[in-house]
Parts: structure tokens; C-alpha cells; sequence
């Protein structure tokens, strides 16, 4: 029975490169983590599993997920991508100007924009990405709060 460390081996065999301990770790990071991280910060996680790993060694990992699909880099409003493993079906994201918190979601109304796209030019789309920014409920909470405090 093939087991999840044997169907990972055997996409990297797929794609002629090697499933390395230090690959590895970066992707079960990545998949251990809730949030979106960048590579500073990807890099101090792992490095609790692995000090000898580099900051080097994540990027360049890092690339190599990316270019086999296993790994997304977004830039959420930043100066830096942050990353996230490649989960189920399609996600899209929400990033809030005040606290830089990142909502996911998903919305059938892209996969519909798609089909129109399809069936309107012919094309193949291959991927989407949607970033929406603005502010979250509690920053504009506290945005109001604030606006009251000044009023008084």
C-alpha cells in the first residue's frame, strides 16, 4: 500500500528530482502551518527540525515546489511572497490594510467568469488568483471607535 511519503517520492522521481530530508521538511512546514508564511519565517521553523538547514536551502526549495505545483507564492500586500502548500480546490484571499490579517475564501462567481472567458475568447485558463484588500470587521471596529473618541 502506497502511503503519503511514497505517492510524495514518486512525484519528485516523476519529475526527475530528488525527494531530499531538507525538501521534505519544508513542504510538512508548510503543511503543518495555518497561515501564509514567508521564507524568513518558513526558515526559523524549520530550523527547529533542522539547524543545519539554510535560508538558502528554503528558497531554493521553495522554487522547486513552486515549479511542481505542490507550492503557491502570493504576495499579500507586502514586500515578500508568502507561501502556502497547494490544498483541495481553489481558494482566493482577503488581506486587511489595517492588521494584515489574511481571510481565505471561495466563491463559485470566478469559476463562472472563467466559463464566460472560455466560452467568450476560447481560451484556456490555466489559474486564477484573486487578492482583495480592505479593512476587516475588528479594524473597522476600531476604526469607529476612534472616529468617536475624536469627535467628542
Amino acid at each position: 500500500m502506497d502511503t503519503p511519503r511514497d505517492h510524495l517520492r514518486d512525484l519528485f522521481r516523476a519529475a526527475g528530482r530528488r525527494l531530499t530530508a531538507q525538501r521534505r521538511l519544508v513542504l510538512e512546514v508548510l503543511e503543518a502551518s495555518t497561515e501564509h508564511l514567508d521564507a524568513e519565517t518558513l526558515y526559523e521553523r524549520a530550523r527547529v527540525h533542522d539547524p543545519n538547514i539554510s535560508l538558502a536551502t528554503v528558497y531554493r526549495t521553495l522554487a522547486v515546489l513552486k515549479e511542481m505545483g505542490l507550492v503557491e507564492e502570493h504576495r499579500l500586500g507586502e514586500g515578500h511572497s508568502h507561501y502556502e502548500s497547494v490544498r483541495g480546490g481553489p481558494h482566493y484571499h482577503f488581506i486587511c490594510q489595517g492588521c494584515g490579517r489574511v481571510i481565505e475564501f471561495d466563491t463559485p462567481l470566478v469559476a463562472q467568469i472563467e466559463q464566460e472567458l472560455r466560452d467568450r475568447e476560447g481560451v484556456l485558463v490555466l489559474g486564477a488568483h484573486l487578492h482583495l484588500s480592505g479593512y476587516c470587521a475588528q479594524c473597522q471596529q476600531t476604526m469607529h471607535q476612534q472616529e468617536e473618541a475624536n469627535r467628542q
